[in-house]
C-alpha cells in the first residue's frame, strides 16, 4: 500500500502516551498509513471514518481476502497474529459467521446478562473482602480487584473447573504485562491455550450443562474442533480482559475527578452513566485488526485497494473532536451519556457488550461504596501502558484503600 500524502506511522506497543499517538493519526487525515508489528495497514481514527469502516460491505473480517503481500510480515507470536489467525466468529463473514455467533447469542443476550446480576453481585463481594485481607499499605487495585473480579465471572458462565482457574488466570495475567519478554507471553498464550484444551476434552468424555458442551454438541459438521477450541478461547479472553481494562480505566478517571464522584455516590448520576463515559474516553481496546477490502473502496476520499487491510482505532475515535466538541478530550458524566464505538458497531458489534457493562456498573458501586475513602497512592499519570497495541489502560493501579465501611 501506499499513500504519497501521508507518510506511514508505525505503531509501538509500549508507547507511553498512546492518546497522543491517536491524536496525530486523527490529524492526519481519515485514513493514515500505518506499521503494525510488522504489516501496513489504514487506520481509521475518527469517529465517522470509524463508522464507515465498522458498516462497510466491501471490507471483511475474512483472512482470505487479505493479500498475500500483506501477510508476508506478520509476525508469529505478536497480538495482530493472534487475532487475525483466529478462527472463532471474530474473523469470520455472512452464513460462517451467524453459524458461529448463533449458539452464543442467548447466553449473552441482554436478558440473560440482567439475570447474572446476583451472581456477579456475590463475586464482587468477594473480591471486595479480599481488598480488606490485604496488609496495609498501598494496593494494586488491578491485580487485586478489576483483574479477578471478571475473570472469575466469565469462568463460572465457561464452568471452567476451580482446580485450574489460578494457573489459568495466571496465563492471562502474564500475556498483558508491560515488561514481561515475548519468550514468556508466548509460552502463557501457550499455557493458557492448553488448559482450555484440557477442560474441553473433558467435556468431550463427560458433557454436561455448559456452554463447551452446547458447542460440542452441534457436531463437526456445525463447529470444527479447531473453531471449538478457538471460540472457547476467545470468550474467555474477550470475556474478562476489555472488562479488567475498563474497570481499572473507569476507577483511575473518578479517582481524578472527585467532584463528578460526589454526584455518584450522591445517586445524582447513575453509575451506568460514568461506564459509558469511561468507555467513550478511556476505551480498553486501542485498535483492533482487521478488516479486509474485498474490492477496490473509497471511503472519505482515500482509496483502499482489493486486500489492504484496515485498523479500528476505538480508542481514538472516542476523543474525535468532531464527534464530541470541547469535552473530547475531557471527562465528563453525564446524563444521557453520549454516544460510542467502544464496542464497534454493525454484525461484529461485541457479543458480550451487556455483560462487560453489568460488571463494571457493579464493581464501581460496590468498591466506592465499600471503601468511601479511597485513594490514588501516587500520581495518577505515568503508570505506564500495556505490552499490547490492542489494550489500552494501565498495567498497574495503585491506591491507598482506607476502612472498609460498614
Amino acid at each position: 500500500m501506499a499513500d504519497t500524502e501521508h507518510p506511514c506511522v508505525a505503531l509501538d506497543a509500549r508507547a507511553e502516551d498512546v492518546h497522543a499517538v491517536n491524536d496525530r493519526l486523527r490529524e492526519a487525515g481519515p485514513l493514515v498509513p500505518v506499521e503494525i508489528e510488522g504489516v501496513r495497514a489504514w487506520a481509521a481514527a475518527r469517529y465517522a471514518t470509524l463508522e464507515a469502516v465498522l458498516t462497510h460491505p466491501d471490507l471483511s473480517k475474512d483472512i482470505r481476502h487479505w493479500s498475500a503481500e500483506g501477510r508476508r510480515n506478520l509476525r508469529d507470536g505478536g497480538s495482530i497474529a493472534q487475532v487475525v489467525r483466529d478462527t472463532s466468529m471474530v474473523n469470520s463473514e455472512g452464513a460462517a459467521h451467524r453459524r458461529l455467533r448463533a449458539p452464543l447469542a442467548k447466553v449473552f443476550s441482554p436478558r440473560r446478562v440482567r439475570e447474572l446480576r446476583p451472581r456477579i453481585e456475590a463475586v464482587a463481594g468477594r473480591m471486595l473482602d479480599r481488598l480488606e485481607e490485604l496488609p496495609p499499605g498501598p494496593a494494586d487495585l488491578r491485580r487485586e480487584f478489576a483483574y479477578p473480579l471478571p475473570c472469575e465471572v466469565i469462568a463460572d458462565i465457561l464452568d471452567i473447573p476451580r482446580e485450574r482457574r489460578p494457573e489459568l488466570y495466571e496465563h492471562a495475567h502474564v500475556t498483558t504485562q508491560m515488561k514481561a519478554d515475548r519468550r514468556r507471553i508466548a509460552d502463557a498464550r501457550a499455557g493458557r491455550r492448553a488448559v482450555l484444551a484440557d477442560v474441553i476434552a473433558e467435556r468431550r468424555r463427560a458433557p454436561g450443562d455448559d456452554l463447551v458442551s452446547e458447542l460440542l454438541a452441534l457436531g463437526d459438521d456445525r463447529l470444527t474442533a479447531e473453531e471449538v477450541h478457538d471460540t472457547f478461547e476467545t470468550l474467555f479472553v474477550a470475556g474478562h480482559v476489555t472488562t479488567v481494562n475498563l474497570i481499572t480505566n473507569a476507577v483511575r478517571a473518578l479517582l481524578a475527578a472527585p467532584d463528578q464522584l460526589a454526584r455518584l455516590r450522591s445517586g445524582e448520576l447513575p453509575w451506568d452513566a460514568a461506564v459509558e463515559e469511561a468507555l467513550r474516553l478511556h476505551s480498553p481496546i486501542g485498535l483492533f485488526p482487521m478488516r479486509y477490502a474485498v474490492r477496490d473502496v473509497r471511503i472519505d476520499g482515500v482509496l483502499i485497494r482489493k486486500g489492504e487491510a484496515v485498523l479500528a482505532c476505538y480508542a481514538a475515535a472516542g476523543r474525535d473532536p468532531a464527534e464530541y466538541g470541547e469535552r473530547a478530550a475531557r471527562f465528563e458524566v453525564t446524563e444521557p451519556a453520549p454516544s460510542h464505538l467502544s464496542f464497534g458497531q454493525g454484525p461484529h458489534y461485541c457479543l458480550g457488550a451487556p455483560l462487560a457493562r453489568l460488571q463494571t456498573e457493579i464493581a464501581l458501586a460496590g468498591l466506592f461504596a465499600a471503601y468511601p475513602d479511597l485513594a490514588p497512592a501516587g500520581p495518577l499519570d505515568g503508570l505506564g501502558s500495556l505490552n499490547t497495541v490492542i489494550g489500552v489502560s494501565t498495567p498497574t493501579l495503585p491506591v491507598l484503600l482506607g476502612r472498609r465501611a460498614r
